[in-house]
């Protein structure tokens, strides 16, 4: 830990220092005002800056144009998908509801998939410069920041991080790359700002995957904004989350864990981890709940990194990067169909992790060179990744072996 400036006087240190000394560490993860953190906000905002860059839409574009695989193929699959129908028509609609599970299910699927979509035709725009994808994506998202005030009942917070780790990606591309205009990007960004950040900006006590996939939402929305402010909010949470979300033996005994839970007992611990009591490198607070909520965690952890990378501070290399190339590697693992022992989940696993393994095994294996076997094997078995309709779309088309 950084030392304090040495004192000539003999005077008692300012209350505001005492204060960030005793909030130093939250969960294992020095919270050092922003100004002295690796994963502080940009002086200067990268744009396009949200899970991908520049960089990388050009490599990919390259790789399509070329009709090299594994991106072709990708490129088609995404193209083929009701997605980047031209033809499509937005539901919007005031007040999003959304109960456990989506039951209600007033506007959630609608709201996720038209996100979904203008990614999606964000992404067609960029690689086949038809503008008539750039004006569907802009129409998609013109129709929802025109209409929608709220989400509400139990999964609103949930929801909201969902579709809101959509409209960022798409927005970043179509403001920052589209040649036309974009008359309503004012009124879309008041809809982030407005409906969206203030329903996730202060996280969740629910399962881990709720807080990751909201924090991948202030992220994103925080770039597009380029609020500063909002940006450390979100990254710190982040970075107290994903300490307690995935477990490394150099945490000690059981998980580390988020303050505000109360998790101050090995049982309480053990009940919160699904009831889980042995805890190894690259096991996750939901792996013995299913492995599908388990995606949900890691690709929200893996899009935030990488948001964080575009922005000019490489999560990679820290405890972020580590936890990631475990959690992948273990999951992986047992998805691929090796038979759980009777320590892990009494023996029985709910499998179907998702087409989420792409950004991180790009990052960690492509760009920083680990060897990540089970991670390779599974990454290249599911190609072309899809979409998990609900956040995750396109993923072997962005981020498949791209080193941008």
């Amino acid at each position: 830990m950084p030392k304090l400036p040495s004192r000539v006087h003999r005077r008692r240190p300012h209350t505001a220092v005492i204060a960030a000394l005793a909030t130093a560490l939250v969960g294992g993860v020095l919270a050092w005002p922003a100004a002295h953190r690796a994963d502080a906000a940009p002086a200067t905002f990268a744009h396009p800056g949200v899970s991908v860059s520049r960089s990388q839409l050009d490599f990919a574009r390259t790789k399509v144009n070329a009709g090299a695989q594994p991106w072709k193929g990708a490129y088609d699959q995404m193209m083929a998908s009701t997605y980047a129908s031209l033809t499509r028509t937005a539901k919007p609609r005031a007040t999003v509801e959304c109960g456990s599970y989506s039951n209600p299910n007033y506007g959630c699927t609608d709201e996720r998939e038209d996100a979904i979509a203008a990614y999606t035709d964000a992404l067609a725009w960029y690689i086949t410069r038809d503008e008539r994808y750039a004006k569907k994506s802009i129409e998609l998202m013109d129709a929802w920041s025109a209409v929608i005030k709220d989400h509400t009942n139990s999964n609103a917070p949930l929801q909201t991080g969902w579709a809101g780790s959509s409209w960022p990606k798409a927005a970043e591309i179509i403001k920052y790359t589209y040649t036309g205009t974009w008359a309503n990007s004012g009124r879309f960004a008041t809809m982030l700002r407005d409906v969206y950040l203030p329903e996730i900006i202060n996280g969740s006590n629910s399962n881990g995957n709720w807080e990751l996939s909201m924090m991948e939402a202030a992220v994103g929305i925080s770039v597009f904004l380029e609020d500063k402010t909002s940006y450390d909010k979100a990254m710190a949470k982040f970075r107290t989350r994903t300490a307690a979300y995935i477990y490394l033996s150099s945490d000690g005994a059981v998980p580390k864990t988020v303050p505000s839970q109360n998790l101050d007992t090995t049982a309480k611990i053990v009940s919160y981890w699904q009831g889980q009591s042995t805890f190894v490198t690259g096991l996750t607070q939901e792996t013995c709940r299913d492995f599908t909520h388990t995606g949900y965690g890691i690709s929200a952890i893996s899009h935030i990194a990488e948001t964080s990378r575009i922005q000019g501070a490489d999560l990679y290399g820290t405890d972020v990067g580590e936890r990631l190339r475990q959690a992948l590697g273990f999951q992986a693992k047992y998805q691929l169909g090796e038979a759980a022992p009777s320590w892990l989940c009494g023996g029985s696993l709910n499998r179907g992790l998702g087409p989420i393994t792409e950004v991180g095994y790009n990052a960690l294996h492509n760009r920083l060179g680990i060897a990540m076997t089970n991670t390779q094997k599974l990454t290249e078995q599911n190609r072309p990744a899809g979409s998990n309709n609900l956040f995750v779309a396109w993923e072997t088309l962005t981020h498949g072996d791209n080193p941008s």
